[in-house]
């Protein structure tokens, strides 16, 4: 399940992440890369030694957590620190899967915050590939694409322009892809029922049919 989340940042989030980024030392991405991953990775990220850095990574946190939807989606129990990274001309991210364990931390989702406008880079797409077949994602500075962190994906090579965006990963309390999306399509039509109708005995039952499930699934 992909879930686009628009605004994840809001205006002024948005304007001081992008212009305290400006100032900040940049790396060789491939230092946080696994060893087959780093064969395909070509991009910048944010020193992780930069003093600047923490503060940063809170704020992404903690809009994501403020963000109904995003509950909704991924159930966090954790949130990695993100990285910021940044594509210039020729840059690219090729396909890979992400490390199924961070920091001791089993990842069940991957999140990209994008901090560009689609009209500020030329290519540059996140490209998702899954037995569907593959997704091009390329949203408007500071809304998010939140998908399972089993699926393989890339960046495509920006042409022009600069990509900028925060990426990190969630551990969920509910491990599995599919009892998530129960949770996730239970909650969005029993919000969607209560804004039509109010307090009904059928969204009570409803509304416990969701508890007793997440009960079942969850794993604190």
């Amino acid at each position: 399940m992909l879930i686009m989340i628009a605004n994840v940042l809001d205006a002024d989030s948005l304007r001081s992440v992008r212009d305290k980024l400006r100032d900040m030392a940049h790396v060789d991405g491939r230092q946080t890369a696994g060893r087959e991953a780093r064969m395909v990775k070509r991009n910048e990220q944010v020193d992780r030694t930069d003093p600047a850095l923490s503060e940063l990574q809170d704020l992404v946190v903690d809009r994501l957590l403020d963000n109904r939807l995003f509950q909704m989606a991924t159930r966090p129990h954790l949130v990695r620190p993100p990285l910021f990274s940044r594509y210039e001309p020729g840059m690219a991210y090729g396909s890979h899967v992400d490390d199924a364990m961070m920091g001791g931390m089993r990842t069940d989702l991957s999140v990209t915050v994008f901090l560009s406008e689609p009209d500020e880079y030329d290519g540059g797409e996140l490209v998702i590939e899954s037995a569907a077949g593959e997704q091009d994602v390329k949203l408007p500075a500071g809304s998010a694409v939140v998908y399972p962190t089993t699926f393989l994906h890339r960046v495509a090579p920006v042409v022009s322009g600069e990509r900028r965006a925060a990426v990190t990963w969630v551990r969920s309390l509910v491990r599995d892809a599919a009892a998530r999306e129960l949770l996730f399509d239970l909650e969005t039509a029993r919000h969607a029922l209560f804004e039509r109708l109010g307090k009904t005995p059928e969204l009570d039952l409803l509304a416990k049919t969701q508890s007793n499930l997440l009960r079942r699934w969850a794993e604190d």
